[in-house]
């Protein structure tokens, strides 16, 4: 008998394979889970060494406002409709969704139900929503091209599979990861001011 865990990766990879990839059509598909894997999927293409031409900054001002949403407290997930039919493009479906995929389906190996009723508490996700945002930020403000982007963005998406997996364990390597990016980026800032 499959885990939901499972059904996961193989609900995604059924998804991605379709012809027509949006945004919105991941929210229909995967339920109480859209939050977390929405702003999975929105940070995944900065968390990656890829070139993406840009996108990801008009990506991480989309997944502030999910994360925004969690810390509110809202129950569904609201997105713009330029958002929901925005395609997920060659760039995504061709290189990131398989690495997302690999990534996924290791998580569910090694996850198991960690402080699950804690990450259910509604302060709880409202805590996380405002630390998320605070990565996404992060990343956000990066310098371009410095690849400061990376830690912060990487930090959500692990927070995010740890919320999907109810696994606390993963949850706190996410914002140890993202911390640290923060913390670089801070460190970058303050010795650029100095040379200023």
């Amino acid at each position: 008998m499959e885990s939901s865990d499972d059904q996961l990766s193989d609900q995604l990879e059924a998804l991605l394979q379709t012809e027509h990839v949006t945004i919105g059509s991941l929210t229909d598909v995967l339920d109480e889970r859209s939050f977390a894997v929405v702003l999975m999927v929105l940070m995944l293409p900065s968390a990656l060494p890829i070139p993406t031409g840009g996108v990801t900054h008009v990506l991480e001002v989309f997944a502030a406002l999910i994360a925004l949403q969690m810390v509110v407290g809202r129950h569904e997930l609201w997105l713009p409709r330029r958002l929901a039919r925005k395609e997920l493009g060659a760039t995504f479906t061709g290189k990131a969704a398989p690495k997302l995929l690999r990534f996924i389906r290791w998580f569910e190996r090694h996850s198991r139900p960690r402080l699950a009723r804690l990450l259910d508490r509604r302060p709880v996700v409202s805590v996380l929503g405002v630390v998320l945002l605070a990565f996404v930020i992060g990343a956000f403000v990066a310098p371009p091209f410095s690849g400061l982007d990376t830690l912060p963005s990487l930090g959500v998406v692990v927070v995010c599979l740890g919320v999907v997996f109810a696994d606390g364990l993963i949850v706190v390597a996410g914002l140890v990861i993202g911390v640290v990016g923060l913390v670089l980026d801070v460190l970058l800032a303050a010795a650029l001011w100095s040379l200023v």
